[in-house]
């Protein structure tokens, strides 16, 4: 809670003095490596906008501010330009953005910073003070201070035993809000810290960065060899509000991490929705499972005050937050006590064959035999197993064909007797 009051009132730009002061405040919580992508680089068209901060945000009527942008972080539209001068009602309502949900929350306009090749001027306000501005002509003053951008991004690394990494991943822009991105942020800061001094298997990194163009940087800066010692991982956003937890899966199938989120939720008895990717939301998922890696999402998604001035500390529970650590540090629990299945193999064995005798025949109905439920259950155990194309927890696997770990275990070992495969 102490780090969301220092942060929140930050105008957290994805390049920004705010935006610099959070990663400077967060360097002494954890020990972040911080990965500075300066504007000259592009990728893949993405183009990293400059460094913008508001001095001066008035609208003026007969000598009298009507509003002042600076009151708010979100009360300048995200990399306005600056501006001075004379305009009437009509033409100053074009550059006027309010929300039409709630008349007195003044709206997050953000998608100037993902254009900042073409920009215009602009204010958020209230609608009740849009709609009560007299006609005649306004005196307009915007004056912004740009400077070549620097996009910086937060990454800290719990080392396992192993190079199977998990990812925890979190928006730390956002212009003053606090439960969109800097809730997430907090979680996972949480969970990371007290995993410092814990031997695990599993590599855990928690990566902040600013919404979806850093994600891109991050993925697009690592090797290839890195980026496939990435297993899966879980995006953190909107976790401090009372409504139920949710859970996105990935595009993928079968993610490991998915089904102990699920073991967690359960074991803590905890009510929560659970969707396919995209039925909530979609912020940074789309962009790591475009790298091949799978992507859950975590959120308390929606709430009425998502994307305005409405996002602000008063609705943030601290219980929420400590019960979305619990969630994570019981799915890290789980994660950690399932073997991992890792295939050595390509294509298909037959299984008939003497040298492995692991076929499973479920018989032909045509010739009498009946199925057993548990029979088809291994059969589909059987052909999973060739299928897998990435290493994957038993727990996982057993769940998806609807077997028990135990009974799982029982079978792959004797595919791991055969060099087959390899239970870790």
């Amino acid at each position: 809670m102490q780090i969301l009051e220092q942060l929140t009132p930050l105008n957290r730009a994805v390049c920004s003095l705010g935006y610099d002061q959070a990663v400077d405040y967060l360097c002494n919580v954890l020990p972040f490596r911080v990965i500075s992508v300066p504007q000259s680089r592009q990728h893949n068209g993405w183009v990293i906008p400059p460094s913008w901060d508001v001095e001066v945000a008035r609208i003026i009527k007969d000598g009298r501010t009507v509003y002042d942008g600076t009151d708010h972080p979100l009360g300048v539209i995200g990399l306005s330009t600056s501006f001075s001068g004379s305009v009437s009602r009509e033409e100053l309502r074009h550059h006027l953005y309010y929300d039409h949900r709630h008349d007195d929350a003044i709206p997050f306009h953000y998608r100037q910073f993902f254009r900042s090749w073409s920009r215009d001027w602009g204010f958020c306000l209230p609608k009740q003070i849009y709609d009560k501005l007299d006609a005649g002509t306004y005196q307009v003053e915007i004056r912004t201070k740009e400077s070549p951008g620097t996009l910086k991004i937060l990454e800290y690394k719990h080392r396992g035993a192993w190079d199977f990494t998990i990812v925890l991943g979190g928006n730390l822009d956002h212009t003053g809000v606090a439960n969109d991105g800097l809730t997430g942020c907090v979680v996972g800061l949480e969970v990371m810290h007290r995993l410092r001094e814990r031997k695990t298997k599993f590599s855990y990194v928690l990566v902040l960065s600013p919404g979806i163009i850093g994600s891109e940087f991050y993925l697009a800066g690592l090797s290839t060899a890195n980026r496939e010692q990435i297993l899966e991982g879980i995006f953190l956003e909107m976790l401090g509000t009372e409504n139920w937890l949710a859970v996105q899966e990935s595009r993928r199938g079968m993610v490991s991490s998915l089904f102990a989120l699920k073991d967690s939720l359960l074991s803590l008895g905890l009510p929560y929705s659970i969707g396919p990717f995209e039925n909530a939301l979609v912020n940074d998922e789309y962009i790591w499972e475009n790298y091949r890696i799978p992507m859950l999402s975590l959120s308390r998604f929606p709430y009425p005050e998502y994307h305005s001035s409405k996002d602000s500390l008063a609705i943030i529970k601290e219980d929420s937050l400590h019960e979305a650590v619990e969630v994570l540090l019981a799915m890290v629990n789980s994660l950690e006590t399932s073997p991992m299945v890792i295939k050595k193999f390509d294509g298909n064995v037959c299984l008939s064959n003497p040298q492995y005798d692991l076929y499973v025949d479920y018989g032909q109905i045509a010739l009498g035999d009946t199925h057993s439920d548990k029979r088809l259950r291994k059969r589909r155990l059987m052909d999973l197993v060739p299928a897998l194309d990435r290493p994957i927890s038993a727990k996982a696997v057993a769940d998806h064909v609807g077997l028990s770990e135990t009974e799982t275990l029982q079978y792959l070992e004797l595919w791991e007797t055969k060099g087959l495969i390899d239970l870790l």
